[in-house]
């Protein structure tokens, strides 16, 4: 068990007392802290699934357009293509789960992370790989929706952040896994494009990987219950204080908390979300704020992009490679502080202060290859120092937005819409998360070509400076709220 989990286990030993006025049964079902834990785990592994699906396609880049002779735009098509996918399960999985629940839809999901999984490495064709693609986009954007839903409905206020934070932590983990496992699949073989088991090259193998953990996850939500939160909106009031009393804390009273909150809100309305003015519209376009400028400031371009990013630098296959490890690596490391300081220092602060870091970063790395020399081949020529000086500005980058933006976004996605809305409101901001995903992702080679490296982080630069005011105008601080108190 690692320190953070330690920590949050501890806190939850500490604060959470037997239920109160909540019949005998319930008495005698022990707060477990474990419990809550393995729920929040179980949901975070649709978002290890959401970081391998995203990054493994970035040490394929290159051996997909060798095999489909796809150029720059159609190629740059084929790895955005998955965002198609995200946009519209993202679109669709809070409804689905407003409607059947939030369980079965977690199911569906990882049936079709691994239908994804085989059909990707075994296309045939671009427009085969493009389909496949499609289909685990869709997976990736309901994991996106759905488990930041799920464990903010079934976490303790007091560590909610944290909790939720898994749901980032998990992305990070599954992006340094498929980093990892494309490295090594492509170092075994003597490149991606290189044949390997079975007669098939080590690419097919990178996306035949993500196999094992959409089996876990399938066979995780197989063991966990529904949300309680759900339970009462569809009037299971009973099974609804069993988990909220194997959860821990006064089952009843949240019960009734959750009731009345539900009673109190009428049935969603489409103007709800366009009518300017409305409590209902304020919140949901600050969603999609937060949702916008999470991409806005190019983070994924790193991710998707990272071997041909540091090729165009100067690097060689292997080290570009590499490079993508140590990036993945410092992202998970970034991460664990935020899971320490989310519920202490609060969402706000952290935002701020990622959008001061990302923009400083940014800046930096544009102007590292601004004043960088050009080959014949057109790739810049970096002197040593230049080339660790943006070495270290890109890790920087990943360490500013690991600690803010990268996890609070989905906590605060999670947590910050009323309890009726939630499916409809995060299936608005999520689908606006995967559609700016898919705008910065299909326009980063032509605007490479066009514009450069320098000019390109020069326009993700802006995005951080940008989010700035957005942040300090708009978005309120969530920490220590029950879901029903916002």
């Amino acid at each position: 068990m690692n320190e953070t989990t330690k920590g949050i286990q501890a806190e939850l030993t500490g604060r959470v007392s037997p239920p109160t006025g909540a019949p005998a049964m319930f008495n005698a079902v022990p707060a477990s802290s474990a419990y809550v834990i393995m729920l929040s785990s179980v949901a975070a592994i649709g978002g290890f699934l959401f970081g391998f699906d995203s990054g493994v396609i970035n040490g394929a880049v290159d051996a997909l357009a060798n095999t489909f002779g796809t150029r720059a735009a159609g190629t740059g098509f084929a790895v955005a293509s998955v965002l198609v996918g995200c946009a519209v399960g993202a679109f669709v999985a809070g409804t689905i789960a407003n409607l059947h629940g939030r369980r079965p839809t977690m199911l569906l999901n990882a049936v079709l992370f691994l239908a994804s999984a085989f059909a990707t490495g075994a296309a045939g064709s671009a427009g085969f790989f493009i389909a496949a693609r499609i289909v685990g986009g869709f997976a990736i954007g309901a994991a996106s929706v759905l488990a930041p839903m799920y464990i903010a409905e079934v976490a303790p206020a007091h560590l909610r952040g944290r909790l939720a934070s898994l749901q980032q932590m998990a992305i990070v983990l599954g992006l340094f896994s498929a980093f990892l496992s494309n490295y090594i699949f492509a170092t075994v073989a003597g490149g991606a494009g290189a044949v390997f088991w079975l007669g098939a090259p080590a690419w097919r193998w990178m996306f035949w990987m993500e196999a094992v953990p959409s089996a876990a996850f399938l066979l995780g939500v197989l063991f966990i219950p529904e949300s309680p939160r759900f339970l009462i909106f569809r009037g299971k009031y009973e099974q609804a204080r069993q988990i909220f009393a194997r959860i821990g804390g006064d089952a009843e009273g949240l019960v009734r908390q959750v009731e009345q909150s539900l009673k109190a809100e009428h049935q969603p309305r489409l103007s709800d979300l366009i009518i300017p003015g409305t409590r209902l519209a304020s919140v949901v376009w600050v969603g999609m704020g937060l949702a916008a400028f999470q991409q806005f400031v190019g983070i994924n371009i790193i991710f998707y992009y990272g071997e041909i990013l540091w090729k165009a630098a100067g690097a060689t296959e292997q080290w570009a490679l590499r490079i993508n490890l140590l990036t993945g690596f410092v992202n998970i490391l970034a991460t664990i502080p935020a899971i320490m300081l989310i519920d202490r220092t609060g969402r706000k602060p952290l935002l701020l202060a990622g959008s001061v870091g990302m923009a400083l970063t940014l800046g930096a790395m544009a102007v590292v290859f601004a004043t960088a020399g050009v080959a014949v081949d057109g790739k810049p020529i970096l002197a040593h120092w230049a080339a660790l000086a943006g070495l270290i500005a890109a890790n920087l980058y990943i360490v500013a937005f690991g600690v803010s933006w990268g996890p609070v976004m989905w906590v605060l996605l999670g947590e910050m819409f009323p309890n009726q809305l939630r499916g409809a409101a995060l299936a608005v901001s999520g689908a606006t998360n995967w559609s700016a995903n898919f705008a910065v992702t299909v326009t980063f080679l032509p605007l490479l070509n066009a514009l450069g490296l320098a000019g390109t982080y020069a326009l993700y630069a802006i995005g951080a400076v940008l989010s700035l005011p957005f942040v300090w105008a708009a978005v309120q601080e969530t920490k220590g709220k029950t879901l029903e108190q916002m």
